[in-house]
Order: structure tokens, then sequence, then C-alpha cells
């Protein structure tokens, strides 16, 4: 699968859960879930820069749902999305 669209689906989903705990909304968990998967697809590829903030990103799905976790994820998600159309090298 693509490192690009790996990256970006990884943070669509974080922006998700950025909006549903904004929200209060019950999908929260069915995004995180799916970030979650992402997040394991992402941390197979070989790329060292992102491993570190993918390891913070981890830890941030683990935590509870607050506006804490939501200004993480948002925060993570703008950085992988830059490190996925501007950090990446064409397939």
């Amino acid at each position: 699968m693509d490192a690009k669209l790996i990256l970006l689906s990884l943070s669509l989903d974080l922006k998700r859960i950025t909006t549903a705990i904004q929200r209060n909304s019950s999908a929260v968990d069915t995004f995180n879930q799916e970030a979650s998967k992402w997040l394991h697809k992402a941390k197979k590829l070989n790329n060292n820069k992102l491993q570190n903030l993918l390891q913070k990103v981890e830890k941030t799905l683990e935590t509870k749902n607050d506006l804490e976790k939501a200004e993480d994820c948002l925060m993570y998600s703008i950085l992988i999305q830059n490190q996925a159309l501007y950090g990446t090298k064409p397939a």
C-alpha cells in the first residue's frame, strides 16, 4: 500500500477524533479504532523520521477522550499530513 495513502488516512482519522470529541459524539471510539489500524500500518513503513511521531500518536490514542486529546490529535494530524504531502518520496 502507498505510504502517502496510509499517512493521509491516519491524518484524516485523527481529525475525525478531534471533531467527535468536540461534539461529544459516541463515534470517537470508532475513529480511534480506525486510527489505530492506520497507525499500525504506518509503523511498518521504512521512514525513520516518522517513528518518533508515530509513537507519540500511539500514546495519545490510548488516553481518555478529552479536549487535550483533541488538541493533540489535531496537531499530529497536521504534522502527519505535511509529512505525507511534502516529506515522502513518490513510490
